[in-house]
This record gives structure tokens, sequence and C-alpha cells, in this order.
């Protein structure tokens, strides 16, 4: 994986643009949550890659599957950007998937999708066509250009070095990959907005084998919660940077919102174990968005382009609950959301959780 840097033209930019970021107090006794919640790899079956371009602060993710897997996937914001979604409608002819990519870039890192499917196919792993073998990938990005130069963009090379990246445990978190240039808390000005990353967590369902995991690169219009509290973790600061507006109530008070149209998105792949139809992978796609709404506010906007996609390998030999596994498939959105945002790093003009000072 490559190492990030932030150079000097980069620091300049954000300084010039943004101005330098400001500290936080976390409340007195507040608790970290922990940063080892599991991860998306504990569902087994599957590896997670990242790269991170050195120019600037983007970068694409990739999970790539030991086995041909059964996908679903459900979008919720209005403004996506993404790369064989309707493939994988039920009704439709292709019954498995063997990578999913996440992608900064906006619709320009789409390309790396291309860089994926070549690694796949020089490892044989493909839908077979006659002497063709195709693999599948379906993709989604979010929206990151803001971060430093937007000509500096994952391509397909990049979408490559992030399969030979990957990884069976133990993904990086934070400010790599597709969470590289991620923020939040954008619905009023840039300027309020703080550094956000790509997160994971785990939960295994007590009495079974069954393993549900969540990889979500969070870079909302909203503000981030802890789903726990409901406690905002991350998102638009006062003007002095020592406290949060908390955007829903800047709304309810009748504040304007000023933001760019589709410059945003919190982009995500859930996984299990479990053995699902197309159909139940849908639905687990369409629940886990409510570990979304647990802890981001606003989400599902008209500038965001909110998409997840629910990945089933089959390997566990307990039969699957799909109540249970989607519902608990939340659970592990939640807790990603929270440690994609307790793991990033601030750079020049985004401030991160992690880096306030405890008071």
């Amino acid at each position: 994986m490559q190492r990030n840097k932030f150079g000097r033209r980069n620091f300049l930019w954000a300084a010039s643009g943004f101005g330098a970021a400001s500290a936080l107090p976390i409340a007195a006794g507040e608790k970290q949550p922990k940063l080892n919640e599991g991860c998306i790899t504990d569902v087994g079956s599957l590896r997670v890659g990242h790269f991170t371009h050195t120019e600037r602060l983007t970068g694409c993710t990739v999970v790539l599957f030991d086995q041909p897997t059964v996908a679903g996937v459900d979008v919720r914001g209005s403004a996506p950007g993404t790369r064989e979604t309707d493939l994988l409608n039920p009704v439709n002819t292709v019954q498995q998937i063997h990578a999913i990519l996440l992608t900064g870039g906006s619709a320009f890192g789409l390309d790396a999708a291309s860089g994926v499917m070549r690694y796949l196919e020089e490892h044989g792993m493909g839908f077979h066509v006659g002497p063709a073998v195709v693999p599948i990938v379906p993709a989604a990005v979010l929206f990151d250009l803001n971060v430093g130069n937007p000509k500096i963009r994952p391509n397909a090379e990049s979408g490559y070095k992030a399969c030979e990246a990957a990884v069976a445990s133990g993904a990086p978190e934070g400010c790599v990959g597709a969470g590289a240039g991620a923020t939040v808390g954008k619905l009023f000005d840039l300027r309020s907005a703080m550094k956000s990353g790509i997160g994971s967590a785990s939960v295994r369902i007590g009495g079974t084998d069954l393993v549900v995991g969540a990889l979500i690169a969070v870079n909302a219009v909203g503000d981030v919660l802890d789903y726990e509290t409901g406690k905002i973790l991350a998102g638009a600061r006062t003007q002095d940077g020592k406290g949060f507006l908390n955007s829903i109530s800047q709304l309810k008070n009748g504040s304007a919102a000023s933001i760019t149209p589709g410059a945003h998105s919190t982009i995500g792949v859930i996984a299990t174990n479990a053995a699902l139809t197309k159909t139940e992978a849908t639905k687990m796609a369409q629940m886990a968005h409510d570990g979304l709404a647990r802890s981001i506010n606003p989400i599902h906007t008209s500038m965001d382009g909110d998409t997840l996609f629910a990945a089933a390998t089959g390997t566990a030999k307990t039969k699957a609950d799909l109540l249970t596994v989607g519902a608990v498939g939340a659970e592990a959105v939640a807790q990603a959301v929270r440690n994609a945002v307790w793991a990033a790093t601030s750079i020049p003009g985004y401030v991160a959780l992690r880096d306030l000072p405890k008071t």
C-alpha cells in the first residue's frame, strides 16, 4: 500500500482555500469507541485492498472474493456514481460477482474498475463466455475532488494495485483507499467540514458460525453521530471551531444549506458468510442503509450518492435468517461509520476527531 504524502503545493492550497484546522473540545469523560470491532475480512473468503495516491489524498478500495459470490445493491442517495449495478437486479441474468470497487475521484474514478477487471482476468476469475473470461465488478464512487488537485484521481492502474495489495485480515482504516479524501459535515460550507475516512466492523451472531461485516467510506453531507449515544462525533463546525453547528438543528431553525450538488456520497459493502439469493442480498443491502441513518444525519439527501452493496459468500454451515442477518448488517454499518471518523487523521484545512483535544 502506498504511503500518504501531502506535499507543499497541496498544503498551500488547503491553507489558503480553507484555513487551518481548528480544535474542538471533546466532553470530559467521553470514551473513544474501540477500533477493533472486527473487520469485514472476518467474514472469510474475501480480501480487501487499498490503493492511495501519493500525489494527493484520493484512492480506491477493492473487495476481492475467493469464489464467485451472490450480491445485491441499494442506492438511496440522489446523486450516485455507479457501474454494473443494473446486473445486480434479481431479475437479471448474472447471478454472481467477483469483486466490488469503492473509489474516490467522482465519475472519473470508475476507470479504476478496469484495472480490477484486468487483475481478475489474469487470475482466471470471471464469468465464462465461450473462450472469454469476463470479471463482474460492480463499483461506486464518492466525490473527493475538493481535496487537493482534482486532476489527480484513481485510474485503471490504481484499481490493479489495490488488488495486488489485498489482504485476508486486518485491512487498514482511516485515510486510505476510497476514504483517503473523504470529508463530512459539508451542509453549509466546506470551511466547517471535518476529515473522515473508511471504516470497517464485523459482528458474529451468537450460537452460530454466521458473520456479518461492513466496509464504509464515509463522505457525507451530514454530521456523523455515535449511533449508541446520539452525540455528534464529526460534522459541521461553528465559525470559531469550538463546537458543532448541529446540521439538523440549523435546518430546523431556518438556516439555508450551501453545498455543492453531487459532491459527496457514503459508499460501502456489507458481506456475510450466509447463503443468500440475489433477492435476499438486495434486501440485506436495503436494511443496511438503516445503519447509515443511525449514524449520519442528514443522510440520503439530494446531494449524496449513498450506495451500499451486499455480498453473501455462502460458506457458513448455519442456515441464514434474513431478518437477523439484515438487522445485524445495519449494526455493522453503524459501527463501521463510527470507526471511519475515529480512524481518520487531520489534513490541512480538515481536522479529524482523533486529533481533537480532550477536555
